[in-house]
């Protein structure tokens, strides 16, 4: 299925591309969210009478993350989970933990911006993590995994 993007969509093309996707991806996912139109004349018409606005659109948002990602690089999250005398936490941090902990902190992001290289963190200790704020814009934090022993 054709369709014309809306925005700047990692892998698949930049505003105003005509993409060829699948069909499931494009009434499930892009069509819905705003992200994409299917193409036809009269859209391609109307995308051409919009498109300086879709761009300065997207360029507030890039300028947005953008700023955000300025305050959020080289921010230190600190976590607490129990952990063994071993240093072997029970259990695991997930991004979900370090949503959270950013949240407490002022920094709205969701639990798919994050991306833990290594997997779940099951040790104390300090790992890096990014935070994807925009297709374009990341920014790198560190968490550190302190562990309350239990006796």
């Amino acid at each position: 299925m054709q369709v014309i993007l809306l925005e700047k969509i990692a892998k698949l093309g930049s505003l105003g591309n005509i993409v060829n996707v699948k069909p499931g991806y494009a009434r499930n996912y892009l069509i819905p969210q705003g992200k994409a139109r299917r193409v036809t004349e009269k859209v391609i018409a109307e995308f051409e009478a919009q498109r300086a606005e879709l761009e300065k659109k997207q360029s507030e948002i890039l300028a947005a993350a953008s700023a955000q990602a300025a305050r959020l690089d080289g921010l230190l999250v600190q976590i607490s989970q129990k952990a063994g005398v071993d240093g072997k936490l029970f259990g695991s941090v997930t991004s979900a933990n370090i949503t959270d902990e950013l949240r407490k902190q002022d920094f709205p992001v969701e639990k798919s911006m994050i991306r833990m290289p290594e997997g779940q963190i099951k040790q104390i200790g300090d790992y890096t993590v990014t935070v994807v704020l925009h297709s374009e814009v990341s920014a790198h934090i560190t968490v550190s995994v302190l562990g309350e022993t239990t006796i």
